[in-house]
């Protein structure tokens, strides 16, 4: 059956998707994750931070930022700035430090419940894509493509696997809940 081929395909990039907003989240340890999103603007360019320097975690609340040209470290330096991590980096001429500081109870609570939204957001784009696949098998079955039996089966198939999608979603949420409330 094509359509639970597309389906799974679909579900596989929404899981991608969600495992990225969440390493994106900030938790109160170091990740380089946490820079993905920052551009820099680079000899009239926008490109990624890590398109620029080499990024990494020396500790859990430590990220460092090496410029791979020197011309590179006020840029950096400024896009960080601009983001919305709310750390300012300090720079040391050749490398910049951002220290994490720790997170508080209740931002710790708020990040719990922004990461149960993010999952509840990505659990409604898993049911719509079942939905739009179990659609397109019905309209299949309408234009006599497949037979009632295929409908039925194909429509079960893609039960299996939005049930398996569900799942790991409900993993993920768990692992990322717990990250978030460890002091």
């Amino acid at each position: 059956m094509r359509e639970n081929e597309k389906a799974e395909e679909l579900m596989k990039k929404v899981i991608a998707k969600l495992q990225s907003e969440f390493a994106s989240l900030r938790t109160g340890r170091a990740h380089i994750s946490q820079l993905e999103g920052i551009k820099v603007e680079y000899y009239g360019a926008v490109v990624p931070i890590n398109q620029v320097a080499n990024v990494s975690a020396t500790d859990g609340r430590t990220l460092e930022i090496k410029p791979w040209d020197k011309e590179g470290l006020q840029a950096i330096e400024q896009a960080i700035l601009k983001s919305d991590l709310g750390i300012t980096p300090l720079n040391d001429g050749k490398i910049l430090r951002l220290s994490l500081p720790t997170l508080t109870t209740e931002r710790r609570k708020d990040l719990a419940r922004i990461v149960r939204k993010q999952a509840e957001d990505f659990r409604i784009v898993i049911r719509n894509v079942r939905r739009d696949s179990v659609e397109e098998l019905k309209k299949q079955e309408k234009e006599k493509a497949i037979s009632q039996d295929d409908l039925h089966r194909g429509e079960q198939e893609i039960q299996k696997l939005t049930d398996q999608y569900i799942k790991n979603i409900d993993a993920f949420l768990a692992t990322k809940e717990k990250e978030i409330m460890e002091v």
